[in-house]
């Protein structure tokens, strides 16, 4: 029987959890985007440990987890907008949103969706986006279930040495 709860990550563990969902994330997803050299060096079961924990102490973005059990099955990161151009000032931001491979298909990405998207509204955002790299055809069907639209624009995203990625913005009103 499952045991499904939401977990708002704040503690060394959780970061840890969600760090090693996104890096498997990366992995499985992005293997014919990025460069392979740039995902053998940067991406690390722990690397975003230190922002998920600096996140949490600054109240910068939330961390929100889904867990089945014992065992976290997926996770996002929430909150103001982070766009630079003051276009979106006052929009929420699915920031990042990642399930374990192998928890995929199961539901549980849907379930974490609307709770963020929940809490968005309850902090008092009425419009919010997610960037979505254009080749992730699974990820842009999964956020266009979910009510978002790609607004028509893009933003670029550089891998060393040589390759360009690129984010599409989806978003919705709340």
């Amino acid at each position: 029987m499952e045991s499904l709860h939401f977990v708002d990550a704040c503690t060394s563990e959780h970061f840890f959890a969600m760090s090693r969902i996104h890096a498997l994330g990366w992995r499985t997803t992005y293997q014919d985007a990025v460069p392979a050299a740039y995902m053998a060096q940067e991406i690390t079961d722990d690397r975003w440990v230190p922002s998920f924990r600096d996140n949490y102490e600054s109240g910068r973005c939330h961390g929100l987890l889904l867990y089945n059990g014992n065992t976290p099955v997926v996770c996002c990161n929430y909150g103001p907008a982070r766009a630079e151009d003051g276009a979106y000032s006052g929009w929420g931001e699915i920031i990042s949103f990642y399930a374990h491979p192998a928890e995929k298909g199961k539901g549980y990405g849907g379930l974490l969706m609307e709770e963020a998207l929940r809490r968005l509204r309850i902090s008092g955002f009425s419009r919010c986006y997610v960037l979505v790299l254009r080749e992730n055809e699974n990820a842009r069907r999964f956020y266009s279930d979910h009510g978002f639209a790609w607004d028509g624009t893009q933003v670029e995203i550089p891998f060393p040495p040589d390759t360009v990625c690129i984010d599409l913005r989806y978003a919705r009103e709340l």
